[in-house]
């Protein structure tokens, strides 16, 4: 439950695969403008709001079963990033995938952006997606968080840290209290906070639609997906998590379509390949009983289902059963990246490091930009002891995405069978630092830190990186929301 209420409440306050392959950037028409939300008296600065998605970001971490798949990451953030281009934003926090069958997505301020696996469940097409996540994009081109801040003159901050204060209490000790901490401060904001929230659920709708259509996704999906989460609430009593953070009437169902219908139409393919192995393959690796599932949709010929069923006999530990399901559809999928990392993933199931390395690293060598196919690589190397390739891999990933949570994770153990390094107690012991940090641990990432200063000691140049980031480790701990 209290999973459920941080994503639902963070939602009130405020995501791959390419749909079309020849897609142009469009030039929207003068006449769908978006408003241009700077800063002024009254509003969180950009480096605040950066500070406070951050910190949601470890909480998430922290408190949400995130999913770690850098393949699933990386075609999820090919959908956000071709949306984001559409706007001012430049440095993102980031995207989060949450594993949970609820139909939800949620922004926060600094341009955090997650959704869960059952958002993708329930989407016919990657314009469903996209509209969903240009819906929130919009959420943070306009600032609402910080908009409604300032018109509930500075409850909204509160919010927020009743909201990660309660999860906390709700993973630490009881989880009603936490429960109760998180619903109070909602129930404090209530009654205002809908009545605004409909106004921005309203914008976010217009202006995430001139997004999407800018990336060269189809508008009207994203009126589609409505009327799609209008069907499954009628007859039930169950509200989707989605439903109850953008407040979904018929006046806005409507006012999506006519919207939509004054855009150039845009084709949606009737069956995207791209798009039913994305589905299927988030199916595979975030519901542990999707077996019977996948295998119906096999059995009715759908090839990226097969790949998906691989992946799922893989987590199960079948490496039998996942590599008869690669030799089916090897003629089809072989220079697929996700055929690869899947059949890498069965050699290494097995033991055999060298097919694991012979299988993989011919093809991350003509992608480099991959970071799913370099993490995989680095798994393998890790495992081969050439740890100082391996970090000479994975620097650039993290150097780009200081938040790398997966990137950090391959640089600790690589550094921790690094024999070679002088200095490899200290390297592991600030790679710890940032996987401690990152994952919301941040007291023992301190702790880590404190460690490798003093073990630093006499290495000035190493000894100023250690202070530099400590310092900002404690300054982002201590950080009053």
């Amino acid at each position: 439950m209290k999973r459920s209420l941080l994503a639902c409440a963070m939602s009130c306050m405020m995501l791959t695969v390419s749909a079309h392959s020849d897609f142009d950037v469009r030039n929207v028409d003068s006449q769908f403008h978006v408003p241009e939300i700077g800063g002024g008296v009254g509003l969180i600065d950009q480096q605040k709001e950066r500070q406070i998605g951050e910190k949601v970001f470890r909480e998430i971490q922290k408190q949400m079963p995130v999913v770690h798949d850098p393949w699933l990451q990386e075609q999820y953030s090919q959908i956000f990033l071709r949306v984001l281009a559409q706007t001012s934003i430049t440095q993102p926090v980031g995207l989060v995938i949450i594993k949970d069958p609820q139909i939800n997505a949620f922004a926060v301020p600094g341009g955090l952006f997650a959704l869960n696996t059952g958002l993708i469940a329930n989407a016919r097409n990657i314009d469903e997606v996209a509209g969903v996540m240009a819906h929130e994009v919009a959420h943070v081109t306009q600032r609402h968080y910080s908009r409604s801040q300032e018109a509930f003159k500075g409850q909204g901050l509160l919010a927020l840290a009743g909201i990660l204060v309660g999860a906390a209490v709700a993973t630490t000790s009881n989880a009603d209290v936490g429960s109760a901490v998180m619903l109070g401060t909602q129930a404090a904001l209530m009654d205002r906070q809908l009545t605004y929230s409909r106004n921005q659920e309203r914008e976010a709708d217009r202006i995430g639609m001139q997004y999407m259509y800018a990336a060269g996704y189809n508008p009207q999906s994203m009126a589609d997906f409505f009327e799609t989460m209008q069907r499954s609430r009628v007859g039930s009593s169950f509200m989707p998590d989605f439903w109850m953070t953008h407040p979904l009437t018929t006046e806005r169902m409507s006012e999506a379509r006519l919207r939509a219908n004054q855009l150039p139409k845009v084709e949606t393919k009737l069956y995207d390949p791209n798009f039913q192995l994305l589905k299927w393959y988030t199916l595979a690796v975030s519901d542990p009983s999707s077996e019977k599932i996948l295998e119906n949709v096999v059995k009715q010929g759908n090839k990226e289902a097969q790949l998906a069923l691989g992946a799922y006999y893989v987590g199960q530990g079948d490496f039998v059963k996942a590599q008869k399901q690669l030799d089916d559809i090897k003629s089809q999928f072989n220079e697929n990246t996700l055929y690869c990392l899947i059949q890498t993933n069965i050699y290494l199931g097995q033991n055999e490091l060298d097919q694991a390395y012979s299988s993989i690293v011919n093809i991350q060598r003509a992608m480099p930009e991959s970071r799913a196919l370099a993490y995989k690589l680095a798994e393998v190397m890790i495992l081969q002891g050439k740890a100082g390739d391996t970090l000479q891999l994975i620097q650039p990933f993290v150097n780009r995405n200081p938040r790398d949570l997966e990137g950090w994770q391959l640089m600790q153990q690589a550094s921790s069978i690094d024999r070679i390094s002088p200095v490899q107690t200290v390297n592991t012991l600030r790679y710890r630092a940032e996987v401690q940090f990152w994952s919301g641990n941040e007291e023992n990432a301190i702790k880590s830190l404190l460690h490798a200063q003093r073990l630093a000691k006499g290495n000035e140049s190493l000894s100023a990186r250690i202070d530099s980031r400590l310092k900002q480790m404690q300054s982002d701990y201590t950080m009053k929301i």
